[in-house]
């Protein structure tokens, strides 16, 4: 009889998939975005919002409302604990979206932004690689 391979199994297989590692927050953070335009900055005033549930340097996981597509440019504001100011993402574009539910990958990020990101994840407890969807 052949065994079914176990739960735990299956997250080590798909665990492997993931190139960046990520952060999952225990705590998740608000985010603001807003579709890529001529005036990017003025539209991240009046965009949508969100909340990010894990991220890397390379990109993030979040929850909204906001009716966004895979394939769409955005910009976004991560609101990362701990930190004055938000961090602004010039470029990001949807990968796949279930549910409210958004993959968002990160697209040539500024010195500062990039780390930011990297300390945030330096000094998150909570450190592990997140499986891919």
């Amino acid at each position: 009889m052949e065994q079914m391979p176990s739960l735990s199994t299956d997250k080590r297989r798909f665990t492997r998939l993931r190139r960046n590692p990520r952060v999952r927050v225990s705590a998740p953070f608000p985010c603001s975005f807003a579709l890529v335009g001529l005036n990017r900055r003025f539209a991240l005033e009046q965009g949508d919002v969100g909340v990010v549930y894990d991220v890397s340097t390379k990109g993030a996981r979040l929850m909204t409302e906001a009716v966004i597509s895979p394939g769409d440019r955005i910009a976004i504001s991560l609101r990362l604990p701990h930190h004055p100011s938000p961090t602004f993402i010039e470029r990001a574009t949807v990968r796949w979206g279930k549910a409210q539910i958004y993959g968002v990958e990160f697209e040539d990020l500024s010195l500062v932004a990039d780390t930011r990101l990297q300390k945030f994840m330096a000094r998150s407890s909570d450190f592990l690689t997140v499986a891919a969807p």
